[in-house]
């Protein structure tokens, strides 16, 4: 038996995770304030809440600046001076989101957990996201304050109530994190790394049905560092991560809670880094969770959950909260932040440590991609030929029929079905049904209909006519293209419009975005050394910020993927310096080019979830969901969906249902293959 102590960093296939050895040290924005004074600064308080009105900014600046240990000897010093309550008085000169972020600062942290539990599970519904997020991420000694602090303040016991307001195997798992029992020792077997990779796989991948206990028992018992390891241990075995795994494996409030666990395991400050995100994009704020986060890793890894956040949204926290919140409510949670890191705008070894594992993928990893649309069995191209010219045939569509059909056929049959069309009816199957549909379940059918190359050549023509060019439409197909792809729509556009793709780009765009996109377009993989085209940059670092731009981006759209997975960490961190320069310095149809490539490089179906702001309630981009509903369906839409729900907390099915209507949203249903 062989045990070791492990420090751990690692990727995984469809996600890219950075895992920390749990006893790094953790960094927070809040510290103690130094020549601390618990009444005088209960005096301050005192005065800026009596007479009419109160002196919000004296409040927050004050309790911002000190720690949760003297907030509560400032608590008790205003009891002892003054007879009050701070809390209560605190609660009736304040207001709103205000009033709960800075009354939430006031509390111990145990408490601030308690009550925040309380608020999840009392009423007629539960927050499960609130329960999550608390019990997946605290510490043994944390979890075991919690409980004693509920049962102080609303003299009930946690286990029963948690009991009660939850069910089935979810409930099950809730239970054992509130035993608070997780193994903390760093001594790690091997024998045992290997035993437990193999079980969980037993318990899911390799039968019929899933185990659940068993889940249950690993994922909530063995220590962090142990389940790191086996983690690696079940890719191995599986040749799938273990979240792709519980995504088939396990459904609803339960996936979702097992994925946070792996996720805490993994890094809790990305994990946080991602709520606090998804707290904040799109219309609305989820405010509740904001204050929650920030109130409670405010003195504990703030500053690590920025560097997450930065690195992975390439936008600062700080940037934000300010773009998102107001007013006093806004001016606290930029002094919890503690500062914007956009504004830096220099290179960090550390940093560029976490970028570099965040960007490299292990080239041995196996990345099962699954469309939605597969070819139908009893294909017969007649009998479907025949069946959508009775559809069209005579007064009104039978638009039913038309999308059975062409929903559930391959492309290469429908293309059979396109030829047998013409062969007995010598009528064009497209023609037909471009005048017998309209609108976007139109440009959808014949989307569907057309050849993959045929369909993207039309894409790129659609993006460059008129009056303006969109220019992440040309991006989005050209990074994600194949060089057999490229190279068959280069021909069908030819075909289709009597002019090379490469001249529309020329005369449709300018500067080094022509020159980049040209590059991409070409798709010729040139074969040089890695550590050769790092000399190359390395030398550029010296020249000026457009030599160097120049030179990266030559590298980036001219190797494969694999290629750019390739490299030791001293030549990557080279790369992720010159990244990271041209991020925070190339245009912006530069910086997008840079952030997709990458990204691409990662797992090619992730390009989904930034394109995608359709689903921010500011109407729907028919066009690009048109476009990746079709050009995906038969390669990777089902791994676009998991990634979906991971990043929007909602699946691309209810999406697609509550923004589209009609035939249009029947077709894109059935495409979906599924509601996750």
């Amino acid at each position: 038996m062989c045990v070791y102590l492990y420090i751990h960093i690692n990727i995984h296939s469809t996600h890219t995770y950075v895992t920390l050895d749990h006893k790094t040290s953790h960094k927070g924005t809040i510290a103690d304030q130094p020549d601390f004074d618990a009444g005088s600064d209960a005096e301050a308080l005192y005065n800026a809440m009596k007479g009419f009105g109160s002196d919000k900014e004296a409040i927050l600046e004050l309790i911002t600046s000190r720690s949760n240990a003297q907030r509560q000897e400032i608590r008790a010093a205003y009891k002892s001076q003054y007879g009050k309550d701070l809390i209560d008085d605190l609660k009736y000169e304040l207001t709103g989101k205000f009033e709960r972020l800075i009354v939430g600062l006031m509390r111990p942290p145990a408490y601030h957990d308690a009550k925040e539990i309380k608020d999840a599970i009392k009423g007629a519904g539960t927050d499960e996201k609130c329960l999550i997020e608390i019990l997946t991420s605290r510490t043994n000694e944390q979890i075991h304050n919690l409980v004693a602090a509920y049962k102080d303040a609303y003299g009930r016991d946690l286990e029963e109530d948690v009991i009660g307001d939850t069910s089935g195997h979810f409930k099950k798992m809730l239970i054992v994190l509130l035993q608070g029992t997780r193994e903390e020792d760093d001594v790690v077997s091997e024998d045992l790394v290997e035993q437990d990779a193999q079980d969980l796989y037993d318990a899911g991948e390799a039968q019929w049905g899933t185990d659940e206990a068993k889940f249950i028992m690993l994922l909530g018992n063995r220590s962090v560092t142990h389940l790191q390891l086996v983690f690696d241990e079940y890719q191995k075995i599986a040749e799938n991560s273990i979240e792709d795994s519980i995504k088939s494996e396990l459904s609803g409030d339960f996936e979702r809670l097992m994925l946070a666990v792996v996720q805490c395991i993994r890094s809790k400050p990305m994990y946080f880094a991602k709520r606090l995100y998804k707290s904040m994009k799109g219309l609305g704020t989820a405010d509740n969770t904001l204050i929650r986060i920030m109130v409670s890793r405010s003195e504990i890894d703030m500053l690590d959950i920025r560097e997450c956040f930065r690195l992975r949204y390439e936008k600062s926290l700080y940037n934000m909260i300010q773009d998102d919140t107001s007013g006093e409510y806004k001016r606290t949670l930029l002094n919890l932040c503690g500062g914007d890191d956009d504004i830096a705008g220099e290179f960090f070894p550390e940093a560029a440590q976490i970028a570099y594992k965040m960007w490299e993928i292990s080239a041995m990893t196996k990345v099962q991609l699954r469309g939605t649309v597969r070819p139908y069995q009893n294909f017969d191209p007649a009998s479907d030929a025949q069946a959508l010219r009775k559809a069209m045939k005579g007064f009104g569509t039978d638009e039913d029929t038309i999308i059975d059909i062409v929903t559930h056929r391959s492309n290469a049959q429908r293309q059979e079905i396109r030829q047998t069309f013409k062969s007995l009816l010598g009528r064009e199957l497209m023609a037909d049904l471009k005048s017998e549909l309209s609108k976007n379940l139109e440009r959808l059918i014949l989307g569907l209909m057309m050849t993959p190359a045929e369909f993207d050549a039309k894409m790129m023509k659609k993006a460059m006519e008129g009056a303006g060019t969109d220019e992440h439409s040309l991006i989005e197909i050209l990074v994600t293209r194949s060089n057999q792809e490229i190279q068959e729509m280069c021909s069908a556009y030819q075909n289709a419009y009597k002019k090379s793709l490469e001249d529309a780009i020329v005369s449709d765009t300018s500067g080094q975005f022509k020159r980049i996109l040209i590059s991409l377009a070409q798709r010729i993989i040139i074969r040089f050394s890695f550590s050769l085209q790092c000399k190359v940059l390395a030398d550029a670092c010296n020249a000026d910020s457009g030599d160097m731009e120049d030179k990266f981006m030559s590298i980036l759209c001219t190797r494969s993927f694999p290629h750019l997975r390739r490299g030791n960490a001293d030549t990557c961190l080279l790369l992720v310096h010159v990244l990271i320069h041209v991020f925070m310095n190339a245009s912006a149809n530069i910086h997008y080019i840079s952030s997709s490539v990458p990204g691409i490089c990662e797992v090619q179906q992730q390009r989904f979830r930034t394109d995608h702001k359709e689903g921010d309630g500011l109407g729907t981009d028919d066009r690009a969901l048109i476009r990746i509903m079709v050009s995906r369906s038969e390669i990777d839409l089902f791994n676009i969906r998991k990634e979906f729900k991971e990043t929007h907390d909602a699946t691309l099915h209810e999406f697609i249902q509550g923004d589209t209507s009609g035939d249009y949203r029947k077709t894109l249903l059935i495409i979906c293959g599924g509601e996750d």
